[in-house]
């Protein structure tokens, strides 16, 4: 992911219903990035009511639960978390590439956008840095929903 990233658009979100889908892979980090949307999308007006959280097992997991709450005409916007750490192997990078192309398959499929916020790290301290630290990514996934699912409403979305 690029550090350079598009300015924030503000978006009143109150009307707007949202899916979120958080791994329990790497609970701290997912955590982190969750708490972050969470605030995100608090902060613009939407109502607690109005976003769903469902949990699976791992990042390969995300795109079958995607799919459920993508289902058209339900919500705006489906929000994908996973945290995805390099070790001895590239499993993480084929995982992650796997997740990715699932998703935008889901999105595609449903008509519905669908936020690839599974983070894909060489290491733990880039990890970190993303979900807890410095790099905001979660805040960033807010944004995106938010302005995704404007879009959505206004070009898009038949229901």
């Amino acid at each position: 992911m690029s550090l350079s990233t598009p300015q924030t658009i503000a978006f009143h979100g109150a009307g707007f219903s949202f899916g979120i889908v958080a791994a329990r892979y790497n609970p701290d980090l997912v955590e982190g990035l969750l708490g972050s949307v969470l605030t995100g999308l608090a902060k613009a007006g939407v109502k607690a009511e109005r976003i769903t959280v469902v949990r699976v097992p791992g990042s390969h997991e995300v795109p079958v639960a995607a799919q459920w709450l993508a289902r058209p005409g339900k919500r705006d916007c489906v929000i994908a978390l996973g945290v995805l750490i390099g070790g001895d192997t590239n499993h993480h990078e084929m995982v992650g590439q796997s997740v990715s192309h699932a998703l935008q398959q889901v999105s595609l499929a449903t008509h519905t956008p669908v936020i690839n916020g599974v983070i894909v790290a060489d290491n733990l301290k880039q990890a970190r840095a993303r979900c807890v630290g410095s790099i905001n990514r979660g805040a960033e996934f807010a944004s995106a929903a938010l302005e995704m699912a404007a879009l959505h409403r206004a070009v898009g979305r038949k229901s």
